[in-house]
């Protein structure tokens, strides 16, 4: 069986990689775009720019791909639930 772009769990899984997205882009850009003014603040004697474009960022990222693994495996459960039934 073929499921359609339009079914509840593309639609799902659109709009979660989309925000996610967005979440990297504002996060990479950010850290970019206001490091001159968050280096006027340190954390653990460096730079908060520098700490959270070298540490804070990935931290992100990790966490974005840990969410979107959690997620993802829920949604392919509860499809195949549906499927089953």
């Amino acid at each position: 069986m073929r499921a359609s772009k339009s079914s509840p769990y593309w639609r799902s899984t659109r709009r979660m990689t989309t925000a996610l997205l967005l979440v990297w882009f504002c996060v990479t850009l950010l850290t970019c775009l206001f490091a001159p003014e968050l280096n006027a603040f340190s954390f653990l004697g460096f730079p908060v720019g520098f700490y959270f474009a070298a540490q804070g960022s990935l931290i992100v990222f990790l966490a974005i791909v840990g969410f979107y693994a959690w997620y993802m495996n829920r949604l392919d459960r509860r499809a195949a639930e549906s499927v089953q039934r």
